[in-house]
């Protein structure tokens, strides 16, 4: 059922969302489909478009964010891009409770690129990792942090402008994975001012896999020199001269060959949707909603790894079982209630479609469950 829908940590939905991404795709398909030359002429404003709601959300300059297939891919794009005396010899920063792909893509780069990827560890018995320690662990040799604003398995929120000004004083990139909290939670890149910004449009934002976004502080954009490079990556995409060759002075360097623009137009209504509602009602939503299952996980005696104050915590309540969520996940879902698990972390995340009685559904299914 719709409205006990908790996945907002994972795809999102908003109300007539199957409509609207039928449409988007029947638009593409009718124009692809012409045997005429109009292409690109309607493809290329609506990846615009897509960009430019996301400059909005971000408030990021004019010329600072453009398209990347996922975080993991925009986090390659700007580490391989930065001058190789910026890393070699150094640290890059990261902590225990990162995304799992971002790890994985710093510790095959590491060896190439010349730096250390350091992990900032967990406290004994703890769900998260601390602000202080992740900022005890951030010296001078850091070239490049990447913090995580909202963690996937615990929803525990960073003190970001704490954390992004103890990286200036050591005189650090600051990067931030904004994931699990876009389009819930407001964020400005200009406040605090980070170097570079990766995200998707899944989630919150209730858009399509492929559709991920790269910004990256114009300050920052010149030094970068993008390994990945073609002809969109020029000024001007249709100068064929291959003597003259030079990349674009914003982030249009970031941008190779063709681009695929298909994620970007399927996620584009949903963007649309987004930027039409009332996001302070939408947060309030989420807080009455998730303020009652933290309520009703810590009457059934439920191991709560959440964060209990709300400047600590994203929009997600996530849950430590005894044993495998998998089992809870698929009795919650016979009874027509939507949630995930990682490992023994059930995930429960409410937003827009999510109604008071879908909530109260899963409150009286984790009751099912605490008195097997």
């Amino acid at each position: 059922m719709q409205d006990a829908y908790f996945l907002y940590h994972s795809i999102g939905q908003y109300p007539g969302k199957t409509a609207d991404l039928s449409r988007a795709m029947a638009d593409f398909a009718a124009v692809w489909g012409a045997t005429n030359d109009a292409q690109w002429d309607w493809l290329l404003p609506r990846r615009a478009a897509f960009i430019d709601r996301w400059r909005a959300i971000l408030n990021a300059p004019e010329g600072s964010v453009t398209t990347a297939e996922n975080v993991t891919q925009a986090v390659h794009m700007i580490l391989t891009a930065l001058p190789p005396e910026r890393l070699r010899g150094k640290r890059v920063l990261i902590a225990a409770d990162c995304f799992p792909s971002n790890h994985f893509l710093l510790t095959g780069l590491q060896e190439r690129l010349g730096f250390t990827l350091d992990t900032v560890p967990m406290r004994q018995g703890a769900s998260w990792v601390e602000d202080e320690d992740f900022a005890a662990q951030w010296g001078p040799d850091v070239a490049v942090a990447l913090l995580t604003w909202v963690s996937s398995t615990t929803s525990s929120r960073i003190d970001l402008p704490a954390l992004v000004a103890h990286g200036r004083r050591m005189g650090s990139l600051v990067g931030v994975d904004i994931t699990q909290g876009a389009g819930l939670l407001p964020f400005d890149v200009m406040a605090p001012k980070v170097d570079f910004t990766v995200t998707t449009s899944l989630k919150w934002m209730c858009g399509t896999p492929g559709a991920g976004i790269l910004h990256v502080a114009p300050h920052l954009i010149a030094d970068c020199t993008p390994e990945l490079r073609g002809w969109f990556s020029q000024p001007d995409p249709f100068n064929w001269a291959l003597d003259r060759f030079a990349l674009a002075p914003d982030i249009r360097r970031f941008d190779n060959g063709t681009p695929g623009c298909m994620a970007a137009i399927a996620s584009l209504p949903a963007l649309d949707w987004h930027a039409a509602q009332d996001h302070a009602a939408i947060l309030a939503g989420n807080r009455r909603q998730t303020a009652r299952l933290m309520a009703a996980a810590r009457e059934l005696g439920l191991d709560l790894v959440t964060p209990l104050a709300e400047a600590r915590r994203g929009g997600s309540v996530m849950l430590r079982l005894p044993g495998p969520a998998a089992p809870v996940v698929t009795l919650l879902r016979g009874i027509g209630i939507s949630t995930d698990g990682r490992g023994n972390i059930l995930r429960a995340s409410p937003g827009v479609v999510t109604t008071d009685a879908g909530v109260e559904a899963l409150v009286e299914g984790l009751a099912r469950h605490a008195r097997q």
